[in-house]
């Protein structure tokens, strides 16, 4: 039995709040405690997708209601806080920064418009953040040796596969410590591309710092905030004071430009390399089974096989009523296929747009939106009927992407 997924659209309001460095940055000297540090990647301008802005015009968005906001312009470039003014920060190139940044993979540029992925023999992969981050390690684990094309944000990311400025794109999707990345799970809904595979890589968190000096003489600490928290017990007994920035690798290049001595960042050993920092401690992190899963976006699906283990990503909605659930979960079990993973997400009272080919359809309401992995292949029988059999009770469903499990730490 075949089933054809439906593409869809959602309209979700999704500004998210940025958190920063501006205090830290304007007053070396006399940093206060953790209360308003704010970021403004205006300073990181050579990270941003400009490729994506010129070609804003090629995608349309379909509002369902007028206080659903459209993308604009912003969206493609990085999103914008809304309820507070972000201050200008301006960082300086001090000695201690030991690389050229104009060696570092360049952002997207509007020659990309016109120059197709395949006559290249590289494969271009798109992440969100700068080199060194986390997210462009599972990039080169899953092809060592393709191009690597940093994005600002999330959505520039899905933006960039689908206007054909790269081949493919690598996301975050949960953490083994800090759990599902529910952002990039409502990115998957509102964009078109299909799940072509999978990353895990292991998380080895080090504390890093300017060349000479010692961990003892750190006063704080940037990173992202979800590292600094996997890391409490280490940064504890330092006694630092932890300073939010947009991702790991951006704390580095933070502390490498700036050059203090009483500045350390948490970050990878590739951005220690990159940004010319000292690794004052490794694996510092509380739980040493750290791994992120990382999922493998592409414009087309691919063709799943049998020749080895198959994971299957969908994604359904169901009618309200006692026991719906417990139906849906035993026509997998009625089958011996093994869930992997499962993730609810709430919808109440925000509209679902599901569109046809042609771009025509209709907003409809789905209190929950169920997300399940499991693992076989939709190649298998097996497989297909229990698909058929959800459907016969399922309001909506829709296959996410059937690809090899990777299995490799």
């Amino acid at each position: 039995m075949g089933l054809k997924a439906v593409p869809i659209w959602v309209c979700l309001n999704h500004s998210l709040p940025q958190l920063g460095l501006s205090d830290f940055v304007q007053n070396k000297k006399k940093i206060q405690p953790l209360t308003s540090y704010r970021v403004n990647l205006a300073s990181f301008k050579k990270w941003e997708c400009k490729g994506l802005k010129l070609a804003q015009n090629e995608v349309s968005q379909i509002p369902v209601e007028d206080d659903e906001k459209p993308l604009s312009a912003p969206d493609l470039e990085g999103e914008s806080v809304a309820d507070g003014k972000i201050e200008e920060t301006q960082i300086t190139e001090s000695k201690g920064f030991h690389r050229d940044l104009n060696s570092l993979p360049k952002p997207l540029s509007a020659t990309d418009l016109v120059s197709s992925s395949y006559d290249s023999p590289k494969v271009r992969v798109a992440y969100q953040g700068i080199p060194g981050a986390y997210s462009e390690a599972a990039a080169l684990k899953a092809y060592p040796k393709c191009e690597t094309v940093p994005c600002e944000e999330f959505d520039s990311v899905f933006k960039a596969v689908e206007l054909w400025l790269v081949d493919k794109a690598v996301l975050p999707i949960e953490n083994s410590v800090g759990g599902s990345i529910h952002r990039n799970y409502d990115l998957l809904l509102r964009h078109r591309l299909h799940i072509v595979g999978e990353v895990q890589l292991i998380v080895n968190h080090c504390l890093l710092g300017v060349p000479g000096v010692r961990k003892e003489e750190l006063k704080r600490v940037l990173s992202h905030p979800q590292a600094l928290d996997q890391c409490e017990i280490a940064l504890n007994k330092l006694g630092v004071v932890r300073v939010n920035a947009e991702d790991t690798a951006l704390a580095a290049q933070v502390v490498a430009s700036e050059g203090i001595r009483e500045t350390g960042a948490v970050a990878s050993s590739r951005a220690a390399e990159i940004y010319g920092l000292d690794i004052l401690a490794q694996t510092i992190q509380d739980d040493l089974d750290n791994i992120t899963r990382f999922l493998i976006l592409a414009r087309e699906p691919i063709i799943p096989g049998t020749d080895k283990p198959h994971k299957t990503s969908i994604v359904f909605t169901l009618e309200e009523g006692p026991g719906v659930l417990f139906k849906a979960l035993a026509v997998f079990a009625l089958r011996e296929i093994n869930l992997s993973k499962i993730e609810s997400r709430p919808q109440r009272k925000r509209p679902l747009r599901i569109v046809d080919d042609s771009n025509k359809g209709s907003a409809k309401y789905f209190d929950y939106l169920f997300y399940i992995d499991f693992e076989a292949s939709m190649a298998e029988p097996r497989a297909q009927y229990a698909l058929g059999h959800l459907q016969e009770f399922a309001r909506f469903l829709r296959v996410l992407g059937c690809y090899p499990m990777d299995t490799t730490l």
